[in-house]
C-alpha cells in the first residue's frame, strides 16, 4: 500500500495533462512496472524461481482502488490485469496452472483481454457478429480469426486472454495470444469520452496460430459446459471494476476537498478550514451536498467491502465452490455494483456542478465509461429474488 500511495501521488501530479493528451499509456505502464505493482498483482501462492509471489484478493482490490483514485485509466488497466492473471486457475486444468503462472511471473506479463461479456445481473450477453473470434482447425492446427475491441492495454500487453468460438463444434474456448505475433493488428482508440489512457483499441487476428498449450479451457458464458470455478471469473471482473469506479469517485471528492482548502488559504484571513468549516456566510446547501456525497461513497465502500470479503472466501474455496456460495457471492457483487454506480455517478456530476473547477470533468467522464453496464433493473430483481428465496442462514447476511 505504501508503494501504491507513492505511485498514486506520482500519477496524480500530471493526471490532467495526460488525460488531455490521450496518448497510449507507454509512460504510465512503465511507471507501473517500475513500481513493482504490476508484477505483484498476481494470484497468491504463485511459485516462480523457488519463491512464492502474489497477493490476496482483498489487498489487490485495495491497491487498485488507490491507483484508480489518482488515475482511473491506470486503475482499470491494473485491475483487469490482476483478474486476468487468474485465468489459468479459472479455466485451465489443475496440472497446468503452476507452469502457466510461473511463466507469467518469470516473464513479467501484463495481462489484457476479454473472456466473455456479462451484464450487471451476471446474465450472459450474446456477442455481436463483428465481435466473435473464430477458432478454425486446419492441417497445421488451430487458427484464430476475427476482430475484438478491448478496453485496456492494446498496445502494451504481453499476453491477451480471449474467448473464441470453435467453427466445427460451436463450443467456446479461452485462449492465450501473443499480441506481438505478425498476424495480430492493433489500432488504438483515440476518441474515447473517458478512460482515455487505459489503452483501449481494436485488435484484428488473421490466421494467428493457437497451440495446444495456448487453449486454457471452456469460456465462462458456456453455462452447461463450464467448470464451477470458471463461473467466478466474471464475478471477479465485475467486482474489480466496481472498486475502480469507487476509487474514481473517491478521487473526485478528494480533489474537490483539496481545491477547497487551497481556495480557503487564498482568501484574506483564510486559515485553511476548507469545506468542513466554511467562513461566515458560506452556502449551507454546499455543505449539505458534500455531506450527502461523502455519505453515499462511504456507504458504497462498506457494501463493496462486504462483497469483496465474500468473493475472497469463494476464491479461497478453490476449484469446487458450492452453488449456494456462488449464488450468495453473485448477489453481493450485484449489490456492490448497484450501490457504487449510483453513488459514483451522482458524485461525478455534483462535484463538477458545485466546484466548476478545471479538470474535474475527467472524473465524471471516467465514471460514465466505467458505469455503462446496462440497466439496473435486472440486477435489482436478481438481488430481490436471491433474498426472498435463499435459506435463512444466507438471508441473515443481508439483514
Amino acid at each position: 500500500m505504501r508503494v501504491a500511495r507513492d505511485l498514486g501521488d506520482d500519477l496524480a501530479t500530471d493526471a490532467l495533462d495526460r488525460d488531455r493528451a490521450g496518448k497510449p499509456p507507454y509512460d504510465e505502464v512503465a511507471r507501473l512496472r517500475d513500481s513493482g505493482l504490476q508484477a505483484a498483482l498476481v494470484p497468491p501462492g504463485t511459485a516462480a524461481g523457488g519463491t512464492e509471489a502474489g497477493m490476496d484478493w482483498e489487498d489487490a482490490c485495495a491497491i487498485v482502488r488507490r491507483i484508480a483514485a489518482a488515475d482511473g485509466s491506470m486503475g482499470e488497466l491494473l485491475g483487469r490485469h490482476h483478474v486476468l492473471s487468474w485465468s489459468a486457475r479459472f479455466f485451465a486444468a489443475p496440472d497446468r496452472v503452476g507452469e502457466l503462472e510461473a511463466r507469467a511471473v518469470r516473464e513479467r506479463w501484463l495481462w489484457a483481454g476479454d473472456t466473455g461479456a456479462t451484464g450487471a445481473d451476471g446474465a450472459s450477453r450474446p456477442r455481436d457478429d463483428g465481435a466473435c473470434l473464430l477458432l478454425t482447425r486446419t492441417a497445421g492446427g488451430l487458427r484464430l480469426n476475427g476482430v475484438r475491441t478491448l478496453p485496456t492495454a492494446v498496445d502494451v500487453a504481453d499476453r491477451l486472454v480471449l474467448d473464441a468460438f470453435c467453427t466445427g463444434t460451436g463450443e467456446s474456448r479461452v485462449v492465450l495470444v501473443d499480441p506481438h505475433h505478425p498476424g495480430v493488428g492493433r489500432v488504438p482508440l483515440s476518441d474515447r469520452l473517458g478512460q482515455r489512457l487505459a489503452g483501449a483499441g481494436t485488435v484484428r487476428f488473421d490466421d494467428v496460430p493457437i497451440g495446444v498449450d495456448d487453449v486454457l479451457g471452456t469460456a465462462a458464458h458456456d453455462e452447461y459446459a463450464v467448470a464451477p470455478f470458471a463461473a467466478v471469473a466474471p464475478l471477479a471482473l465485475r467486482l474489480m471494476l466496481t472498486h475502480v469506479v469507487l476509487g474514481v469517485a473517491q478521487g473526485a471528492l478528494a480533489e474537490a476537498r483539496d481545491l477547497s482548502r487551497v481556495a480557503s488559504h487564498a482568501r484574506p484571513g483564510g486559515g485553511g478550514e476548507g469545506l468542513l468549516a466554511p467562513p461566515p456566510g458560506a452556502d449551507a446547501d454546499l455543505l449539505l451536498t458534500v455531506g450527502e456525497l461523502v455519505l453515499a461513497v462511504h456507504s458504497a465502500s462498506a457494501v463493496t467491502g462486504h462483497a469483496t470479503s465474500a468473493l475472497a472466501e469463494t476464491l479461497r474455496a478453490g476449484r469446487a465452490p458450492d452453488a449456494e456460495q456462488l449464488a450468495d457471492t453473485a448477489a453481493l457483487v450485484a449489490a456492490a455494483e448497484a450501490v457504487t454506480v449510483k453513488a459514483a455517478l451522482s458524485t461525478g456530476e455534483r462535484v463538477l456542478d458545485i466546484t466548476g473547477a478545471e479538470g474535474l470533468d475527467r472524473f465524471w467522464r471516467n465514471i460514465r465509461v466505467l458505469a455503462d453496464r446496462g440497466p439496473a433493473g435486472p440486477a435489482l430483481r436478481a438481488i430481490g429474488d436471491h433474498f426472498l428465496h435463499c435459506d435463512a442462514a444466507t438471508s441473515a447476511r443481508w439483514t
